[in-house]
Order: structure tokens, then sequence, then C-alpha cells
């Protein structure tokens, strides 16, 4: 029978939690690093332009002179860069390298796959009762500490049942309202889309959601092309709402890395010259234009693009 003292029975669920979660393990989820390493790497992997040790303490809720220990090892292992602020000469910086995003990735499929593993006896109802009440909990202990409980991170995730679609949807509207492109690009996009799930490469091939509390944000693929050590970045798409976030910068990072770890060698990518935002992140993260020539395909007037990568 449960407690009916509060305290007691909080306490008697945090016992029965972590042990289900193997939050108390050494090494959680099998991985190298313990559940402290993970919630850095966490924090770390949302703020792809840097964040100073002081504001990374305060995120994690760790002691800064722990922290400091487990930054020191990720650097000596390749996993985090350390440099002065580019905000705030005074200041550090630290980010994830492309080994860093690696493995922060490569976890972060395996604490899914974990919880998917574990909800899995469940029944559709009973999955809704546990994130209501997992809510629930969250709501009133953020509330009694004077904070807010609305999760605000945004996750990167792989693609799931509806996505695709999403996709498709998505690009067709948002091109058509700020473009006045018609269903001819639509429909290009729905080949890309389909030709991805239909040849899907799990190994060397990849797409990547970007969500908030729950809404798509953004996409990603990831193929590869028709060189041997080629891949192909296609499909970058941000919702206005999320703009300014540097979340494409995020994506472009994701992709360039997987691209790395699955042993490309170089990364192409179509656009149009008057996407200048989207040719900006493609800049910053390194790509280079290669070719130019006008193409009528899509709509009069516009100018086709070919970036490419060396890795």
């Amino acid at each position: 029978m449960l407690s009916k003292d509060p305290v007691a029975a909080v306490r008697r669920f945090n016992r029965f939690y972590t042990r289900r979660i193997g939050a108390l393990d050494e090494a959680h989820l099998g991985s190298p690093y313990g559940l402290a390493d993970m919630r850095v790497l966490y924090e770390v992997a949302q703020t792809p332009d840097g964040i100073s040790p002081k504001a990374l303490a305060a995120k994690a809720g760790l002691d800064a002179g722990y922290l400091s220990r487990i930054l020191k090892r990720f650097e000596t292992e390749g996993l985090m860069v350390r440099a002065p602020s580019r905000h705030d000469g005074r200041s550090v910086s630290v980010w994830l390298s492309s080994d860093g995003i690696h493995a922060y990735n490569t976890m972060r499929q395996v604490a899914e796959g974990a919880v998917a593993e574990l909800i899995a006896p469940l029944t559709g109802a009973q999955r809704a009762r546990l994130t209501e009440a997992m809510g629930q909990i969250e709501t009133l202990l953020a509330a009694a500490a004077g904070e807010s409980s609305a999760p605000r991170d945004v996750v990167l995730r792989a693609h799931r049942p509806g996505d695709i679609g999403w996709v498709v949807h998505r690009h067709g509207v948002l091109y058509a309202r700020e473009f006045g492109w018609d269903e001819k690009f639509e429909t290009l996009v729905a080949r890309i889309a389909a030709d991805f799930v239909d040849n899907l490469d799990p190994a060397r091939e990849r797409c990547w959601i970007a969500e908030r509390d729950g809404e798509i944000l953004g996409s990603i693929f990831l193929v590869r092309g028709e060189a041997a050590g080629q891949a192909k970045l296609r499909l970058l798409l941000i919702e206005p709402a999320a703009r300014g976030l540097g979340l494409g910068k995020r994506l472009v990072a994701e992709c360039v890395a997987f691209a790395r770890s699955a042993g490309y060698n170089e990364i192409i990518l179509w656009t149009q010259s008057m996407l200048i935002a989207a040719r900006a992140i493609f800049a910053d993260a390194g790509f280079e234009l290669v070719e130019s020539h006008p193409d009528d395909s899509l709509a009069p007037g516009l100018i086709s693009e070919t970036w490419r990568l060396a890795l």
C-alpha cells in the first residue's frame, strides 16, 4: 500500500525511478559516461555557438569544481573545444567538437531506445496516463520552486511515421507563401523524400527532425551522392517561428558530423541564390560555391547553385 505521507511517497518514487532508469549506475546505459557527464554533453549540444562554464554549471545544476573536471576530461578526449568567448573576451566558451556531436548523438539514440523499451509493454492509454502523470509532477514541483515547467529545449531526433509527410507539406506551404513557388517544388520535395524512404541506408543516411515541446521546427537530410565518397545535404527547412535560434547551423553541424563519422569525403548541396539565410549557414559551415547557372524549372529568373564541403 502506498504511503499517505507525501515525503515518504516522493522518496519511494525516487528510489523506484532512479533504479529503473539506471541513474545511479557508474556507466549510464552502457556508455563510458555517467549521468552527470551525459547531462553536460546534452546542455552543451543545445548551444552550438558555445556556452560559458558558469552558465553551463547553472543549467546542469553542477558544482563548478566538479564541472571543471568533466570539461577537462572531455577536452582531453577530443569531445569538446574551449576558446575565448566570441561575445566577451574576458570569458571562455565551450562547444562540442565533431567527435563530441557524434558521441552525443549516439548516446541520445541509446537513451531514447532505452525509454522506448521501458514503456513498450504499456498500452496507448497507459502511455497517455504515464505522460500526464509525469507532466503533473513536473508542473507541481516547478511551481513550488517558482519555476516554469515548460520544456523549451529543441531536440534533434530521427524521423518517425508522419514526419516525411510533414517535410513535404511544410516545404510546399512555406515556399509558396514566401517565394510564390507552385506545386512543382512540392512534387520535387516529395520525390526526394520518397527516394530517401525507399532506399534508406541507416549507416550512411539520416533524417533529423528538430522538435520543441512536441512541435516540429525544422528538418534536414543527408543521403548518398552519385560519386564514390560523396554525400548530399538535402531539405534543410526551419519554421519561421524558430528562425534566429541558430537551429539551421545546428542541423547542418549534425549533418557534417554524421557524414565524417560515416566515412564520406565530401558533402554537396543544391540551393538557390535568393535563399540568403541558407547560403549564409552553408558558408559559415565551410561550404564553398562551386557552380551556378540560370534555372527556370521551379520559377522564372532563378539561379541554381551547387555548394561543396571537403571532409
